[in-house]
């Protein structure tokens, strides 16, 4: 018995020596060595974690805050790493012994003409897999990757709700000085339109001119209205977001002054590997990756014979006519070795069903590197354009409302004519929209700048974060 034990554990490790390996639990991340766009090297750098703060907008903060506590994707991403933590469990509870506890009694006549008997009886049984091809450890470590992953998801989530609610903030906030722009520019075709009524009546101006000056005013009370409507629909996308009441939402914005342009610069490495290194959809990838590698040894484990050992202690009594008889049992085995002969290909589909997720894992890995070096590329163009333009959006504001209060007071003395008057003022109305929308693109830029290089996530070996 004892030669024949030791050589079914002869043979099993023998055959272990024949199993094949997993695929590599990397994939190359074929990143450009540098970056294609010029960084942001002018201002001041700050750290990219605490940008919001940065920005001096309290309001902002508070809503971004807000927006993660009721988001159904952070949720969803918090409830995915409680889900993988569990398993993760699961599949280390195979690597140890298991122990069951049983207990049971009764009461009867088990044979002709033999007294009431009373048997109580208890034992504890155990049993492990000893795990020789390592298909239970590669069944963890692939389960521990995937956790790895859901956590790198949830920090995905928090990043992506809030450069949307900071998007969504930016728009709100360029509605409302566009909306102030409409308001004033209404107003001002107003009081030219009852001027110029006023001067018709008398006389003094052609019908015609009067119609202009009134067509003009509808205009612009047309743009405020459809500026105004704008607006609303932006709040609406905001309570949307953050799950605050509208009235409340629309007390805290209209409170909070609207802040100058300010660019809170942050830093990024001018190495595109180590830059995408901090975006925690790759890491969740990359460990996608590795959980598929373990997921073919697993496979392939599973082709190979398993050795198990099991053990068993029990205690019976038994109490007849007064009489109580006490029987204590153990035993130690089997030692069992099961050895795969005929599964009809199953086993063997299993593993080409494995590799074959492998090889998507690493597609998907590298596509999403790919994405994201063109995510922070049309960043940097963005902000390098909108930089560009700055000044000369600028000075073109600034000239073209002087050319219309040259205008205005021209056509006040008699001088210039209605149209131009309405030429001079079209022209600054639309001089002033572009410095607005300017900023808003330039803000929008570093929002998705700040997205794109994973805002401020760092990999589970030097993150400090707290995690659901």
């Amino acid at each position: 018995m004892k030669h024949l034990r030791w050589t079914l554990v002869g043979t099993a490790v023998w055959l272990s020596a024949c199993a094949s390996t997993a695929p590599p639990t990397s994939a190359p991340a074929q990143a450009p060595a540098q970056w294609q766009a010029p960084l942001p090297h002018q201002g001041q750098l700050g750290d990219l974690a605490s940008w919001w703060q940065r920005l001096d907008d309290p309001l902002l903060v508070q809503l971004i805050e807000a927006a993660q506590s009721v988001s159904p994707s952070v949720a969803s991403a918090a409830s995915r790493i409680g889900q993988a933590r569990a398993t993760a469990v699961g599949a280390g509870a195979a690597l140890l012994p298991s122990l069951d506890a049983s207990a049971s009694a009764s009461r009867g006549v088990s044979q002709p003409n033999v007294p009431i008997a009373t048997t109580a009886q208890a034992g504890l049984q155990a049993a492990w897999e000893i795990d020789l091809f390592g298909s239970n450890r590669a069944a963890l470590n692939a389960a521990q990757a995937r956790q790895q992953g859901a956590q790198a998801q949830w920090h995905d989530a928090r990043v992506a709700v809030a450069a949307e609610v900071a998007s969504q903030y930016v728009t709100v906030r360029a509605c409302a000085l566009l909306r102030g722009l409409a308001g004033e520019d209404a107003q001002s075709r107003q009081e030219t339109a009852r001027l110029s009524g006023l001067s018709t009546r008398a006389g003094f101006t052609a019908p015609a001119v009067d119609a202009l000056a009134r067509a003009s005013a509808a205009e612009a009370k047309n743009r405020l209205v459809q500026q105004l409507t704008q607006c609303d629909i932006y709040l609406k996308a905001m309570v949307a977001l953050t799950g605050l009441p509208e009235a409340d939402l629309a007390q805290k914005l209209a409170a909070a002054p609207i802040p100058p342009e300010q660019i809170a610069l942050f830093s990024i490495a001018s190495i595109p590997a180590q830059a995408l290194a901090q975006r925690p959809d790759i890491f969740s990838a990359e460990r996608d990756v590795a959980a598929a590698s373990f997921d073919v040894g697993n496979a392939q484990g599973q082709r190979y014979p398993r050795l198990t050992l099991s053990g068993a202690i029990g205690g019976m009594q038994v109490r007849s006519a007064g009489v109580s008889d006490n029987f204590n049992t153990w035993s130690i085995g089997p030692l069992a070795l099961s050895l795969p002969l005929f599964d009809g290909g199953q086993r063997s589909a299993n593993v080409d069903a494995a590799q074959a997720r492998y090889t998507e894992a690493v597609a998907v890995y590298r596509g999403k590197v790919r994405q994201a070096v063109r995510e922070v590329e049309e960043a940097l163009v963005n902000l390098r354009s909108s930089a560009d333009r700055a000044a000369d959006t600028q000075v073109a504001a600034e000239g073209y409302q002087a050319s219309f209060a040259a205008t205005q007071a021209r056509y006040q003395a008699g001088v210039a004519s209605l149209p131009e008057l309405e030429d001079a003022r079209r022209t600054a109305l639309a001089a002033d929209t572009n410095v607005i929308a300017l900023q808003r693109e330039r803000l929008l830029a570093w929002v998705a700048l700040y997205r794109a290089v994973g805002g401020g996530w760092t990999s589970p070996a030097d993150s400090t974060a707290s995690l659901p």
